[in-house]
């Protein structure tokens, strides 16, 4: 099969890129023709691994255009495109003269199977793709993440797909509720576990990982764990990520006096080690798509304290056995769960025990058949049922 993989900025860092560059190779090695399509290019080469087998191409090249671009961004409202809704997370970067090199892209082609991974990309797919592709959309986050801009397009237009692909039964009953008549399939990203070492939960760490930014709620992790952290005076919770909250979060932890206890460590290249390195994984999330870190966490045997934000979290723990969930923004109660595991090794073991078993669930070798199945379904023709795929 010929499969083509949109994503705005496949030279970026970010959870999407990553899964989508693990999807297109895992499909270049089952023998498929793939290739990536990034829409802007603003690096010389792309931050994560590319299978060669996978032709990678870029619409519109910024490296020495970003500034020109930034300008054009100001006025943004003027000379904006005419398909992505403001409020779309990404909107700035779809000024007329990018929206018209997508159009053009996705209208010239007649075959093959073409995912898109954004709304942007998606309304641009839906409305102008060529009528011999089959076209499948790609969602990473809940319906009730979007502006109310982008949720009117997404049920306006979402009808036109052959397929769309969403990462947990929530957002799928979500998206059904919007687009009865069209096939949505639950199909979770997917996370290499080869060769992770496990935690042996010898060291008092917390750890957490993301990018420094509202979303990911680390206002909210911080006093959780100063409220706890004179009752377990050995522990200390590490912060990895950088962003654009970094100052603040600082400041945070140090009005509460934490600034030996908390540290923001930015962005490591051995994660993984840092992970096994720790005992406990924190998720003070607002909301989620699906947490890869929570999920590539548990691969290392952490077990979870999570907030039960809108999606993710609830679809992949079980509270009480791999995990503690507790009300989405309560902070006390976030303290409160850390505080269990910090005092219990034994409650910890076990827990990460189970959760390394629930990792395996999403490996690739368990989530691209179902990739596979729902390609090779639709070029056949063959219809999508409530629960494909199997």
């Amino acid at each position: 099969m010929k499969i083509r993989y949109m994503l705005l900025h496949a030279y970026g860092m970010g959870g999407t890129i990553r899964t989508v560059v693990n999807q297109a190779n895992a499909m270049a090695e089952a023998g498929h023709e793939v290739e990536i399509v990034s829409v802007v290019r603003r690096r010389k080469e792309p931050q994560f691994a590319i299978d060669p087998r996978v032709r990678l191409s870029a619409l519109v090249d910024q490296r020495t255009g970003v500034a020109a671009d930034s300008l054009v961004r100001k006025v943004w409202r003027r000379a904006r495109g005419k398909i992505v809704p403001y409020g779309e997370f990404a909107a700035d970067y779809f000024t007329e003269r990018v929206e018209a090199a997508v159009i053009d892209y996705v209208s010239a082609l007649d075959d093959g199977i073409l995912v898109t991974t954004r709304p942007a990309l998606n309304l641009i797919s839906a409305r102008r793709a060529g009528k011999g592709v089959i076209r499948v959309a790609q969602e990473h986050m809940n319906v009730a993440a979007y502006h109310p801009a982008v949720r009117e397009q997404i049920a306006r237009h979402y009808g036109r797909f052959d397929a769309i692909a969403v990462l947990t039964e929530t957002s799928r009953a979500e998206y059904h509720a919007l687009l009865d008549r069209t096939p949505i399939v639950r199909i979770p990203n997917a996370v290499h576990m080869d060769d992770r070492k496990h935690s042996d939960q010898s060291n008092p760490i917390v750890i957490a990982a993301g990018r420094l930014v509202p979303q990911k709620g680390y206002d909210l992790l911080i006093p959780a764990f100063a409220a706890v952290a004179e009752a377990f005076p050995d522990w200390r919770l590490r912060i990895f990520g950088t962003g654009p909250s970094k100052d603040r979060l600082q400041e945070r932890i140090d009005e509460h006096g934490m600034g030996e206890r908390i540290r923001l460590m930015g962005r490591s290249d051995h994660i993984h080690e840092e992970l096994a390195k720790a005992s406990i994984y924190a998720l003070s999330s607002r909301i989620e798509g699906l947490p890869m870190a929570m999920i590539e966490a548990m691969g290392h045997a952490l077990p979870i304290v999570a907030f039960d934000c809108p999606t993710g979290p609830a679809d992949v723990l079980t509270p009480g056995k791999n995990g503690l969930l507790v009300p989405p923004r309560d902070v006390e109660a976030l303290g409160e769960a850390l505080g269990r595991l910090m005092g219990d090794p034994e409650l910890r073991r076990r827990m990460g025990a189970a959760a390394a078993e629930t990792a395996h669930d999403f490996t690739p070798a368990v989530v691209m058949p179902l990739w596979e199945e729902l390609f090779a379904a639709l070029a056949g023709g063959a219809p999508i049922s409530g629960d494909f795929p199997r």
